[in-house]
């Protein structure tokens, strides 16, 4: 790969990655230097710890998985988990370039780190998606979410030239647990649905469809939902969208937003023990939230929302607070009442902190409606 000596920054031009994020995920912690008034987590009875960090120089770095970030686990076919990770650098900050990189894990218990065993690629992560960064266009692709039917895998990847100006989203396929990828061919236009068809969520529901929900990139947007069948998953023409027209919600009309007040980031969208988990990171007031639903249709305007995790400064960090977090994704093997999470952070002003977290957050079921 290319650009081993250089930073990310003096690569992917202006706006940088950095100075968007480091104001998206970082800023408001920066600005305040405390988190957002609320409820907090041992105030609605869930108890959440930190497991402790899955990526780093030490941790991961013999994988080439030296810095790392989101963190998206899947179940494999074979039963392993696979760990998708964005942009991924190694042996040192700024050295080899790759997104997304993955590695492939085990979680033995709820109380336990993840333990990785290995990569696609062999002893060093390869890039998943075949392409030189800033060649052809694109800067980079971010992974948001991926999903197991039957035996293959699919990546929903967004595709950007300068970081966070998005050209299309579109998804990769796998038919050997993740070792290697191919192109779809499916392409979802940057534009589509005043852009909030760029970064999604989705899972399998018990009745048979896939429910998805997607928001603009970078946080700039509300969010709206989708439905498809397992086998049309790349097929962006059989989606069917969820919307209102003349004062009644229904499927196969124009989508409508189904947050208002809320700009969606990273999020996790999970079928878990009857319920639906929606655990998704909050910019505007710097936290990571869930909602637990009976269906993907759930009004979230009026869904409780509790907070999970708080964004803080670096000298004031404990279990709920984390400084610069981003990111949630739930782990395989989870359940309602005791759910493992993935959560990133980034200390955008040296990257001596670039890594992927797990958490356990018990009593999530007291939601439950």
């Amino acid at each position: 790969m290319v650009h081993d000596e250089s930073t990310p920054d003096e690569t992917i031009g202006k706006p940088s990655r950095r100075t968007l994020l480091a104001g998206a995920a970082g800023g408001l912690a920066l600005a305040t230097g405390a988190p957002t008034a609320g409820a907090s987590p041992r105030h609605t009875g869930l108890r959440v710890s930190k497991i402790g960090d899955l990526t780093g120089p030490d941790i991961t770095g013999r994988f080439g998985v030296h810095y790392a970030d989101l963190g998206i686990p899947v179940r494999c076919p074979d039963g392993r988990d696979l760990y998708v990770f964005g942009d991924t650098f190694g042996p040192q900050w700024g050295q080899n370039w790759r997104s997304p990189t993955a590695l492939w894990g085990t979680r033995l218990h709820p109380g336990r780190a993840t333990r990785f065993d290995g990569t696609p690629g062999g002893s060093f992560a390869r890039q998943l998606i075949p392409y030189d960064h800033d060649d052809n266009g694109i800067t980079t692709i971010i992974p948001s979410d991926v999903i197991t039917l039957g035996r293959t895998m699919y990546l929903q990847g967004v595709v950007n030239r300068g970081f966070g100006n998005v050209l299309w989203s579109g998804i990769w396929t796998s038919t050997d647990n993740g070792e290697t990828w191919t192109d779809s061919g499916a392409r979802f236009p940057a534009d589509a649905y005043n852009r909030m068809w760029q970064m999604v969520s989705w899972d399998l529901g018990p009745d048979g469809w896939v429910y998805i929900y997607s928001c603009e990139f970078l946080r700039k947007s509300g969010m709206i939902l989708h439905r498809v069948r397992p086998q049309q998953l790349t097929q962006p023409d059989a989606y069917q969208p969820w919307g209102r027209k003349r004062g009644r919600w229904q499927w196969g009309v124009a989508p409508t937003p189904v947050t208002t007040d809320q700009v969606v980031g990273e999020m996790s969208l999970r079928y878990l023990d009857g319920r639906w988990v929606w655990a998704w990171f909050n910019g505007p007031d710097y936290r990571i939230e869930a909602s637990v639903l009976r269906e993907p249709t759930e009004d979230l305007t009026t869904a409780r929302r509790v907070p999970l995790f708080y964004g803080t400064e670096w000298d004031q960090q404990d279990d709920t607070h984390i400084a610069q977090l981003y990111g949630s994704f739930v782990i395989p093997g989870s359940r309602l009442d005791d759910l493992s999470l993935t959560v990133s952070q980034w200390k955008t002003d040296d990257n001596s902190v670039y890594h992927v977290s797990q958490y356990r957050v018990r009593g999530l079921s007291r939601l439950s409606r």
